[in-house]
């Protein structure tokens, strides 16, 4: 019987993981990515590129190396615990090369449509249409899997800011955030305290003339080094603390991460403190 044929859309971490797996199963796989490299959002790259996600080039990841790498293949130990863009591309490099998937990955190649075969209630199979260079082409497989992530398009909603055609200041969203010099010496107001908007801010702090982060409502800032310098994650992140997470009322957890994080400064002075309960 010959192999299962399985689309894969994106050569990204999720694209690269299920190529491998498909491999380990004795599947036939084919990647498609529509840029020219692996990697998905964690390859920078000065101007952002339709398609595909686009980060600034001082970010860091938030997740340890030690909760982050694929469980088949460590991420090696001389990488910091929390890796730049820059290390992360070099550990899917090898990790590709490792268990060699470039030879499965079609690059400059998009997707165009993905649709059921007629007769996919017997053979449950999916007709996928692809363009490479300006021709297109059709090819069957028995099963789809779609790894193009889910942070290609920037959310901008314009029509929240009344007055904002009245600005005389440039605004734009972090996608398009690559480095603070063209901010320097002015000011700016960051708005959003997720983890961009944290980041974008302090780094602006250090060029910009006064920077401003705005946001609607209270959180809890974490840090990436716990107790005795251990990554957050690997901390507090535990089949020993879920189990503690399931017996013990939720009141009681709430107030000792409450204690532990104004530890480091009282959130409600910074007016900070997430009116959750």
């Amino acid at each position: 019987m010959a192999a299962r044929r399985v689309a894969i859309i994106g050569a990204g971490a999720s694209g690269l993981c299920a190529l491998k797996c498909c491999l380990d199963e004795g599947l036939e796989p084919t990647c498609f990515e529509r840029s020219k490299d692996i990697g998905g959002l964690w390859r920078f790259e000065e101007h952002p590129e339709d398609g595909r996600a686009s980060i600034y080039r001082s970010v860091i990841i938030n997740t340890s190396k030690e909760m982050m790498c694929f469980s088949d293949f460590p991420i090696p130990e001389d990488f910091p615990n929390y890796m730049h863009n820059s290390k992360i591309m070099e550990y899917f490099r090898m990790y590709a090369q490792h268990f060699d998937l470039l030879r499965h990955i079609r690059f400059r190649t998009s997707v165009c449509r993905v649709s059921k075969r007629p007769d996919f209630a017997s053979s449950g199979q999916w007709e996928v249409v692809t363009e490479s260079e300006g021709k297109q082409e059709a090819a069957v497989f028995d099963a789809v899997l779609v790894c193009s992530g889910h942070h290609t398009n920037a959310h901008l909603p314009l029509s929240s800011f009344p007055g904002l055609e009245k600005f005389e200041g440039c605004y734009l969203h972090s996608r398009d955030y690559k480095n603070p010099q063209p901010f320097s010496g002015k000011r700016v107001v960051v708005v959003g305290i997720g983890n961009s908007g944290i980041d974008i801010a302090v780094e602006l702090s250090h060029t910009a003339k006064q920077v401003f982060l705005s946001t609607r409502r209270g959180s809890w800032v974490l840090y990436r080094v716990a107790d005795n310098g251990y990554p957050f994650d690997f901390s507090y992140l535990s089949r020993f603390l879920q189990l503690v997470q399931n017996l013990v009322p939720a009141s009681i957890l709430n107030f000792f991460m409450e204690w532990k994080l104004n530890a480091r400064f009282d959130h409600t002075l910074y007016g900070l403190k997430p009116k959750h309960r």
